[in-house]
């Protein structure tokens, strides 16, 4: 089981905006030293949607060679063309990846059963274990309560990133899902309410840079100490909501390097944040 927090890693890029594997295995350790459970790679956090495939995959493949087996690596290989995303799945499979994250499609804004069809199609195209992601800020469309259950008792699909927002949607899925099926907090800022309701963890974009203390509000959590999880939410909350004031991962990879880990800037049609965002910012992570 894939459980805790788990980091949606940014990919780090050189000035000219080729990968930067050296900076990508150093961020990579960092995670392994500080008790991070899982990584994803090339997640919608790491760029992949401005990646060729052979980068895609080299990606995948660094990230899986430097873990060497110590937490589980899962792949983001969603896409908005099915056939595409099991190309992605069957790659990453062989690459050695534990699990790979499928996100909605997005842009073509596929009915339900779309929904539904895209990740039986996938789930029927491999044996790697799958988690489910919906994220209708970014992709435009909200995967209900009931596909979701649906696509829960196919056995290869174990859970679903849920961004949604919806507390009441999250809630029925946890409280409906079969006992296999996880639930992880998609948003940094709703991992203390979506645990307290049953979730697993958080699939963090912060954890790039505050892993640690977010282990430690789950730790309280598990541990029922509410009180002082509470506490500690409230603390995370603004850098939580700081990494979203303009569009992730730019955020992220600005803090990244404050953090001395040279992540370099995203790639275009993402750019770097102005000097208005950073007065604003760096004074608020800085707490």
């Amino acid at each position: 089981m894939i459980t805790g927090s788990i980091v949606a890693l940014a990919t780090p890029m050189k000035v000219n905006g080729d990968i930067d594997w050296e900076a990508l295995r150093r961020l990579v350790n960092f995670h392994l030293d500080n008790g991070t459970d899982a990584i994803v790679a090339a997640g919608t956090t790491g760029e992949p949607t401005t990646m060729s495939f052979a980068e895609h995959f080299d990606v995948i493949r660094s990230v899986v060679e430097e873990v060497n087996g110590r937490i589980p690596v899962i792949a983001g290989t969603g896409a908005n063309s099915t056939s595409e995303a099991i190309e992605l799945t069957q790659e990453a499979k062989k690459l050695g990846a534990d699990a790979c994250l499928l996100v909605t499609p997005y842009y073509n804004k596929p009915t339900q059963e779309g929904l539904y069809q895209n990740f039986k199609a996938i789930s029927e195209a491999t044996s790697l274990p799958g988690l489910l992601y919906n994220v209708p800020s970014r992709t435009a469309l909200n995967m209900t309560t009931e596909t979701t259950l649906r696509l829960a008792e196919i056995d290869s699909i174990v859970g679903v990133k849920e961004a949604s927002s919806d507390p009441v949607q999250i809630t029925q899925i946890i409280d409906n899902a079969p006992e296999n099926f996880m639930v992880w907090s998609g948003n940094d800022d709703e991992t203390f309410s979506i645990m307290c309701a049953g979730g697993y963890g958080i699939v963090s974009v912060a954890g790039n840079i505050i892993g640690s203390q977010i282990k430690e509000m789950m730790r309280m959590i598990l541990g029922s100490d509410l009180k002082n999880a509470s506490r500690e939410h409230r603390r995370l909350l603004p850098i939580f909501k700081a990494l979203f004031w303009i569009t992730n991962p730019a955020p992220i990879k600005h803090a990244v390097n404050r953090s001395g880990f040279n992540a370099g800037k995203p790639r275009l049609p993402l750019v770097e944040p102005d000097s208005t965002f950073k007065a604003k910012f760096n004074p608020v992570m800085d707490k």
